[in-house]
């Protein structure tokens, strides 16, 4: 078994001759960090970092937003502000939508402040906020390739009254259609991507899924793409075979492209109780650079060509470097903001 498994894993390592379509960077963080007074540097050349990240490859930039009206907490106009950034740069957007004023994720999914708390009242206010919000990113001339409508919604948005632990899937069945609805309503092109955690996880992925759609509710056609989380600290099923089995297994099912929104590796350090999901992986620039390739030869290998891109999370996040994790440092910039050899996988390994 250790054989097979080691040959398994070579598979995955061996470089494949297919790029995917979509080499991406979440560096929502960029202009606060300016803000502060980091700068970045490339062969020892001072440049902005999301053009740092362009000259090597990056063609997508996915920023979140937050329901804030504070551009330190995320805002609509600081997300336009980076936008706009990123399309002079010639990259194409994914805007990550949390529906609250912070962090959404599986653990926390509050309704913003001012906003209804009532069933009625969110289908209507996610349909205008959602409407109003691809409509501005159109009016700037950045019109919103791929919309996240909601992040990492394992277990729904807007709680208690979007939570499926507390009430069902019905609500946010509800909750969706009515953002997607917000969303085609202001820009019939724009594809809306459905974000959850754990994509190697092929049995709660499949049940999401089996059990999200509801007649006059949200449908299969509301939505274009299967975004998803893929990080190796968190448990050690987050294997490459796992993630091909679970992508494999929806896309036969759905027929959706799906994305690795959100992934990470360490660069140095160490990760203190953490068990990395892939063995035989250095927490080096050089590992870095192995398990987005890893990743890639997995999304390649899915049926039909529909794994189509990965988004790295916040890769210059100078001051923040283990980005949540129990691992030391995921940055592929040092601390002092100057860009480590894993700064080609943009190019090379996506």
């Amino acid at each position: 078994m250790h054989f097979i498994h080691g040959l398994l894993f070579a598979s995955f390592l061996l470089p494949l001759a297919t790029c995917l379509t979509y080499h991406g960077a979440d560096y929502s963080s960029l202009v606060n960090l300016e803000n502060a007074g980091r700068t970045y540097k490339d062969g020892g050349t001072t440049e902005k970092f999301d053009a740092i990240l362009h000259n090597h490859g990056v063609n997508l930039a996915r920023i979140r937003i937050w329901t804030s009206t504070n551009n330190a907490d995320y805002s609509l106009s600081y997300g336009l502000a980076l936008a706009k950034r990123a399309v002079a740069l010639g990259m194409e957007l994914l805007i990550d939508l949390h529906y609250s004023d912070t962090w959404a994720d599986p653990g926390h999914q509050a309704i913003p402040s001012g906003w209804p708390t009532t069933l009625s009242g969110l289908n209507t206010e996610i349909y205008t906020y959602t409407n109003s919000l691809v409509s501005a990113f159109s009016a700037q001339g950045t019109p919103i390739q791929f919309l996240q409508i909601g992040n990492e919604i394992n277990n729904g948005l807007l709680w208690p009254v979007g939570e499926i632990s507390a009430a069902g899937y019905s609500p946010l069945s509800q909750l969706l259609h009515s953002a997607a609805n917000g969303a085609h309503d202001a820009d019939g092109s724009v594809k809306v991507v459905v974000h959850l955690a754990n994509g190697w996880d092929e049995s709660a992925v499949n049940s999401f899924y089996e059990q999200i759609f509801i007649a006059g509710e949200f449908a299969t056609t509301d939505f274009d793409v299967m975004g998803f989380s893929f990080y190796p600290f968190y448990d050690t099923g987050a294997t490459y075979s796992a993630l091909l089995a679970s992508m494999n297994n929806v896309v036969s099912k759905y027929g959706k492209d799906v994305m690795v929104v959100e992934t990470d590796w360490p660069s140095s350090g160490s990760c203190s109780g953490v068990t990395l999901s892939q063995s035989g992986i250095p927490l080096s620039p050089t590992g870095q650079e192995t398990w987005v390739s890893g990743v890639k030869n997995v999304l390649s290998e899915v049926s039909g060509g529909h794994g189509i891109g990965i988004v790295y999370w916040e890769p210059g996040w100078i001051g923040n470097d283990a980005l949540g994790s129990g691992c030391s440092n995921n940055l592929v910039v040092d601390d002092s903001g100057n860009t480590l050899t894993s700064i080609s996988m943009f190019s090379a390994d996506m």
